[in-house]
């Protein structure tokens, strides 16, 4: 399964902010109007609108998940596929999903992440 996690992470360092999303899902939405409303503008890549190889992204954002959110590797939030998004790189890192980019702007260190990243300048 090596070629999806290096697809994934030549996608995830494209930008200085990645979004991996869902069209149709309102956490996705939540986190893109977040971040734009804070003057970043992510790189969006939509699973559901991709040609080839969503099942194989999908299984590694999964997983990258659950190897950093206890709650994930549990199944407390739900199904494998609902839960694989959004799923927020910046700096081409994980940050995480929609708790975790949240809990970093309620916290005060999304910004600065942001910032050292090159995505923000103010």
């Amino acid at each position: 399964m090596r070629g999806p996690y290096e697809r994934v992470a030549r996608m995830a360092s494209g930008n200085a902010v990645v979004v991996f999303s869902v069209s149709g899902c309102c956490m996705c939405h939540v986190v893109k109007r977040l971040l734009l409303g804070l003057g970043v503008g992510p790189t969006v890549y939509e699973l559901d609108q991709l040609d080839r190889g969503v099942a194989d992204i999908q299984a590694v954002l999964s997983h990258l998940l659950a190897s950093t959110s206890p709650a994930a590797a549990s199944g407390a939030s739900g199904s494998a596929t609902a839960s694989a998004v959004p799923v927020v790189f910046v700096g081409g890192k994980l940050l995480g999903g929609v708790e975790k980019v949240m809990s970093c702007h309620i916290n005060g260190s999304l910004v600065p992440l942001l910032k050292q990243a090159g995505a923000l300048w103010l």
